[in-house]
């Protein structure tokens, strides 16, 4: 099985057919290694949340070959491709996807619960909570929460089953500049501390200036793919909830 995180060669996605056809990604290779902190970038349209969705077998190429963690996602069953995101991936999302009669804590035990993890799952909801500086918000509902809370906790729903393979579709899109960095602080310090690879769509440069490598798209092909050295140094910010619990980010 290989080691490689995700592996594209020639995938393309076509979507309708005849007048109505749209060639989303024409021919993209990528390899991804474990541990990369990897941003796609590009125009509108050059298919970066498409082939988001294609890593996260959400969806499958019309031609070429993905695996995703040495898996031929195409070769899946749709059983298969669940099981492959339940155990393996996390998705954080434009818009939070919280479930609103939820709490923070039940938010994040919910794909634990999925996973089977029984007793365990309050105490592994609690300890990635604190982690991520949101212990003390445990118990609220998505709607007493703000937005930059929020896309943490959704962070937190991502990342409580450790997947090798975190997938973010422009994560600080609805994030104001000092909360979008905390949340990149803290997805750098996720990869540092248990090995996560993290593949992010965006078209913020906030998201960029964390990179360490940046893949750009245009017209479904890739333009460039290059290493990046972050523009500032990481910070862990190991105490980052006590000193902003009661903020507005």
């Amino acid at each position: 099985m290989s080691d490689l995180v995700l592996e594209a060669r020639g995938v393309q996605k076509v979507f309708g057919e005849g007048r109505t056809e749209v060639r989303a990604l024409r021919a993209v290779d990528l390899v991804v290694q474990p541990g990369e902190f990897l941003a796609l970038v590009g125009p509108s349209g050059s298919g970066k949340t498409t082939f988001l969705n294609l890593a996260g077998a959400l969806d499958l190429p019309t031609a070429g070959t993905l695996s995703v963690l040495g898996r031929d996602v195409a070769s899946l069953s749709r059983r298969e491709r669940a099981e492959l995101r339940l155990r393996s991936l996390g998705f954080v999302f434009q818009a939070y996807n919280l479930v609103p009669v939820l709490s923070a804590r039940e938010n994040v035990e919910f794909v634990l619960e999925l996973q089977g993890a029984g007793r365990e799952r309050r105490r592994r909801a609690h300890a990635i909570l604190e982690e991520l500086g949101l212990a003390e918000l445990a118990d609220r509902r998505p709607a007493e929460l703000s937005g930059g809370q929020q896309q943490r906790v959704a962070v937190a729903r991502a990342v409580a089953a450790r997947p090798r393979l975190v997938l973010a579709d422009e994560p600080t899109a609805n994030l104001d500049g000092e909360n979008a960095e905390t949340l990149m602080h803290l997805m750098r310090d996720l990869r540092d501390r248990h090995g996560m690879t993290f593949l992010f769509s965006t078209h913020d440069p906030r998201v960029v200036d964390h990179a360490v490598r940046v893949v750009t798209l245009v017209d479904g092909t890739v333009a460039r793919d290059e290493p990046h050295t972050p523009e500032r140094p990481h910070e862990i910010l190991p105490r980052i909830g006590k000193a902003r619990v009661g903020a507005e980010g």
